[in-house]
């Protein structure tokens, strides 16, 4: 009988071992769900450091931090504010949605940490130095003109490159702390056509440039878009870095494109890339990576995988997006990292210690419209989908004033409160045509009101609905379902945003007592 029971209990290991192995969970792709685009990134022993594309937010160049490459915290920013212009202040009426700062490069020389990106508002590009790229301080360097889409390169013998443009690239030497260009150098065209392994009907000429050093080889990786195709990414090869250069289609499946090589300490390779995915934006992706015949293959059988052979993502939450109380200990910082602001702040209009436990927003003038109001504050949306909420006192609000929560894209929602001829109303508002329409109106009877707007991007349905609450438990849905879409004028995914603007007269103000993020939406709607 013994041995029966001790047989069937053999027999059983292996049906169990097979139940717990589908039950360990593995990383997915997007390793990110959320708007991370134009990535670079590095290795320092076994941490791995990000850098992404910042454009009209401040402060900018996000610096994210990993163990794993799959769970990334922000750390740190490059920089507070990019230039005092009055596109990036929105001063004068100007702008500067979907330009600002672009495509970074992230390195590690000599124990300094090198950030370098450009910015079509200023013409020029910048280099971020520093030696502890957590903490800071930052030093920059900034010349011209704006190398579009660069990498910032650190040779073996000590000499230092761009290499930049789009379809035909160029390379041109630095200084030896790429402060600046070396004098009397000339740049040079390294590569004609770097779009024409994928073909000669091209929507997007190769650019986003990305240059590694494995093996005495140089490999430059870029994006580009065949017309009858999808993004597809494109590596060069060469001995020197000034070449000759030979190309090939490395990856080509479901426009995952744009990025370069990381390594982890074990010997695994992988290429990070990115893919667009409507108006959440583009989203980072892992691909792994094998070396065959001296070229870096990324993909399974050509495919980019679903599962990773990494540890689980534990969620973007609170290292991507967080909900904040905006309550401060002594010693913190006034804001976490999560958040940015559109374009440069007014530091003098906001406050999280005014009144404690909330965030006051303060206006400084009249503005026009919601896209040209200063000191909206933002946080990324995440998918597949999320819901952001917060709760408003507005009994300090100035007639003409408009206070709320945002989804910032150029095709926005609001909803918030309206205080016009002395009458406090909730109205919900849709840009989705591209002109803001005020689609309900109700009269508010009490001084704090509760919003809630609820996004769904899975499977690209990219609709929002919007709620409010005078008690914080029971909701009404409010106005139409916004419709989202990625627009090129804003070349970013949508974004929650706390605002509040004067159309009237300056001087009132709002408090905010918190915002909420869920990774669900909770209101069927």
């Amino acid at each position: 009988m013994k041995k029966v029971i001790l047989s069937l209990a053999t027999l059983a290991i292996p049906v169990l071992l097979t139940k717990l192995s589908a039950q360990v969970k593995q990383a997915e792709n997007p390793i990110i769900f959320a708007d991370i685009p134009d990535m670079a990134m590095l290795r320092v022993g076994n941490t791995y450091y990000m850098s992404s594309t910042t454009m009209h937010m401040s402060p900018g160049v996000p610096i994210m931090k990993s163990k794993d490459l799959v769970n990334w915290k922000l750390v740190n920013y490059a920089y507070d504010t990019l230039a005092n212009v009055d596109e990036l202040n929105l001063d004068n009426g100007k702008s500067t949605y979907g330009r600002g700062s672009w495509a970074s490069s992230i390195r590690y020389h000599n124990g300094t940490y090198y950030v370098s990106t450009f910015a079509q508002t200023t013409g020029k590009t910048y280099v971020y130095t520093t030696k502890d790229i957590e903490k800071g301080p930052w030093k920059v360097s900034s010349f011209k003109p704006a190398y579009h889409d660069h990498s910032l390169f650190f040779d073996d013998d000590g000499r230092v490159y761009m290499i930049y443009g789009a379809g035909k690239l160029r390379l041109t030497e630095l200084d030896a702390d790429a402060s600046g260009i070396k004098p009397g150098t000339t740049e040079q065209v390294i590569i004609e056509n770097a779009s024409a392994p994928a073909g000669t009907n091209i929507n997007l000429p190769a650019e986003g440039s990305q240059l590694f050093k494995v093996n005495g080889k140089y490999y430059l990786f870029n994006i580009t878009w065949p017309g009858s195709s999808m993004r597809t990414v494109v590596v060069h090869r060469a001995n020197k870095i000034t070449g000759p250069y030979e190309g090939r289609v490395a990856l080509q499946d479901l426009g995952v494109a744009q990025g370069g090589l990381i390594d982890s300490p074990d010997g695994n390779w992988y290429a990070y890339l990115f893919r667009d995915f409507g108006s959440v934006g583009r989203i980072p992706y892992l691909v792994p990576l094998k070396w065959v015949d001296g070229w870096p293959v990324p993909g399974v059988d050509g495919k980019v995988p679903q599962t990773l052979n990494l540890p689980a993502s534990t969620g973007l939450m609170p290292g991507i997006v967080a909900s904040d109380e905006f309550n401060r200990r002594k010693g913190e910082p006034a804001l976490p990292l999560v958040w940015q602001w559109n374009h440069n702040p007014n530091n003098k209009l906001w406050s999280v210690t005014e009144r404690k436990g909330h965030l006051r927003l303060r206006t400084g003038r009249v503005d026009t419209s919601f896209l040209l109001a200063k000191n909206t504050l933002t946080q990324r949306t995440i998918g597949p989908e999320c819901t952001g909420s917060t709760s408003i006192d507005v009994s300090n609000m100035k007639d003409g004033d408009f206070a709320g929560l945002a989804l910032l894209q150029r095709r926005y929602g609001l909803i918030g409160v309206k205080y016009n001829n002395g009458v406090r109303s909730i109205v919900m508002v849709s840009a989705e045509s591209e002109r803001p329409v005020e689609m309900q109106s109700i009269p508010l009877p009490r001084d704090k009101v509760y919003f809630k707007t609820e996004c769904n991007f899975r499977d690209r349905k990219d609709i929002a609905n919007f709620f409010y609450s005078l008690d914080g438990k029971s909701w009404t849905s409010i106005g139409s379902q916004l419709k989202m879409a990625y627009t090129l004028p804003h070349f970013m995914g949508y974004r929650f945003g706390l605002f509040n603007y004067a159309t009237k007269n300056a001087g009132g103000f709002a408090d905010f007592d918190f915002f909420h993020i869920q990774d669900q939406i909770t209101q069927k709607n």
